[in-house]
């Protein structure tokens, strides 16, 4: 395939950090690319109230989305960049291309894909270690104000934003009680010592509606196997992420795209190649460094 026959030198799949960032690494690099993204660009910053450990003052998520937005604006005045408003669906590496297949039916072609999908949010129905009513879905802790937060609060899951949230609302004297898993136990970590958060180990949480008093009782089974009811007023959803993987990608047994796993010509950016390097500095590094890598391998950029 010539370099005229490419739809992009560069496809990429997601417009958040890790995306948006591979697209100006390559605008330097004088590569034209084509983000193919179904919603806002840096559509999961909206979700983050505070912003502590991103270089650029900004505070808060939906700033960092919106300087994301321009950055992508200019880089398709200057030509160097299209925007598609489509899901992908199934990604192909082969010899002498890599394919990217839309929901719309249309199939774009490129030198390289780089994958920065991300995560999307896991529901009670996806965890083995609760047991909910049917169509059971808690509002998600970000959220939560806390001037609506009243009487027992209960937080299934111990992910990352409720320190996002912590730092949000630094002034509320809300108590979260916080029903943590073992998988959660290390990102637990980062939040025990506030005050407002109260821990609680858990093997396995059953949750059923109550026919008096506050609407839900919590039968929490801890990890000696010993078990405690609660009758609860809120239930918050912070059950953490998965990844939003799609055809073609190679997935490990936590259903996380580990790059070196990849087609030379499916790179991998990003939330979506781990659980524990899910930050926004790490993400914006590995896009940027996936393009490199593309512009650095001199056998995909031979026509």
């Amino acid at each position: 395939m010539s370099q005229a026959q490419f739809d992009a030198d560069l496809l990429i799949v997601g417009a958040g950090p890790a995306g948006v960032a591979a697209a100006v690494m390559a605008a330097s690099l004088q590569l034209h690319t084509i983000v193919v993204e179904p919603a806002r660009v840096g559509e999961k910053l909206h979700r983050i109230g505070s912003v502590e450990n991103v270089p650029g003052g900004w505070s808060a998520g939906p700033e960092l989305a919106a300087a994301l937005e321009q950055d992508l604006a200019q880089l398709q005045a200057g030509g160097q960049c299209r925007l598609v408003r489509a899901r992908a669906v199934r990604v192909t590496g082969l010899d002498d291309r890599a394919e990217l297949a839309l929901d719309d039916g249309h199939v774009l072609t490129g030198r390289v894909v780089v994958v920065a999908s991300g995560v999307s949010e896991l529901l009670p129905a996806d965890t083995p270690w609760t047991s909910v009513p049917h169509h059971f879905e808690p509002a998600p802790l970000w959220r939560a104000s806390p001037d609506h937060l009243t009487g027992l609060t209960y937080v299934l899951g111990a992910d990352r934003p409720l320190g996002t949230w912590l730092r949000a609302h630094a002034d509320a004297r809300t108590q979260l009680n916080v029903l943590c898993p073992p998988g959660d136990d290390y990102k637990a970590a980062e939040v025990a010592a506030d005050e407002r958060v109260r821990l609680v180990p858990v093997s396995h949480v059953a949750i059923t509606r109550s026919t008096y008093g506050p609407p839900w009782t919590l039968r929490v089974k801890d990890r000696n196997g010993q078990e405690t009811a609660y009758a609860v007023t809120t239930v918050l959803n912070n059950l953490g992420t998965k990844p939003a993987a799609f055809e073609g990608l190679i997935q490990g047994a936590d259903g996380y795209c580990p790059p070196p796993k990849q087609h030379p010509r499916i790179l991998i950016a990003g939330d979506i190649r781990s659980a524990r390097y899910q930050r926004i500095v790490t993400a914006q590094g590995s896009g940027a460094e996936a393009t490199l890598a593309m512009y650095y391998d001199l056998a995909l950029l031979r026509p």
